[in-house]
């Protein structure tokens, strides 16, 4: 079955709205979103795993794709469904070949070469950014919607786009063929995380919000 990439979460601890990222993430999947990265930069190997079991859990719970940021190895060691590189991470063609076959793996992208290259070397997925300014990166490079069109012409493989995605600017990419939303502090650092889940899912599809189940 093909992952369902419309609304991925991207974690980020820092911005957390709640007292656990255990509860981040289920509130989240409850307002709707369909797959979770687990990116957390500032924390120790060990504790990156731990953490990492932890979320699977509730991932598990629900049905839904977690994927690690860069740490193969992590991924790995706790099943999860993939991992995701940066450019400046282990090159696309060495993960590909070192995660299992049936795993998932995201690349991020800023240019028509970079995404024809992570397709070419077995990327299932891209992350396309930053479309909009953002404070949880501040090294992004920027992608115009132009851009976006024609990595979307370009690239048959699904695309997220990432980077300042918020209320405002979440109906504009689904009509351009982009497969879903990758959201930080949309969502994490909202109030009430379930419903800024299930708002920013309807507003991809057009249909305001969305009800959460």
């Amino acid at each position: 079955m093909r992952p369902d990439y419309t609304l991925y979460l991207v974690t980020d601890c820092r911005l957390m709205s709640t007292e656990t990222l255990s509860e981040v993430v289920e509130q989240a999947i409850l307002g709707g979103c369909t797959m979770v990265q687990l990116r957390e930069k500032d924390v120790s190997s060990l504790d990156f795993y731990r953490q990492a079991v932890q979320i699977k859990k509730i991932t598990d719970k629900y049905g839904i794709p977690l994927i690690i940021n860069d740490r193969m190895d992590i991924a790995m060691a706790v099943g999860a469904a993939g991992v995701h590189v940066g450019q400046s991470d282990v090159p696309a063609v060495v993960a590909r070949k070192k995660i299992a076959a049936d795993m998932l793996l995201g690349v991020s992208v800023s240019s028509i070469d970079e995404a024809v290259q992570a397709a070419n070397s077995g990327a299932d997925y891209l992350g396309v950014g930053a479309m909009f300014p953002t404070g949880t990166k501040t090294d992004t490079t920027f992608v115009s919607m132009e851009e976006l069109q024609r990595i979307r012409h370009t690239v048959s493989i699904p695309i997220v786009v990432i980077g300042g995605i918020s209320t405002e600017n979440a109906g504009v990419f689904q009509p351009l063929g982009i497969d879903g939303l990758a959201v930080v502090s949309a969502i994490i650092a909202q109030p009430d995380i379930a419903k800024a889940a299930a708002t920013l899912k309807g507003l991809f599809y057009g249909k305001g919000n969305a009800n959460v189940f």
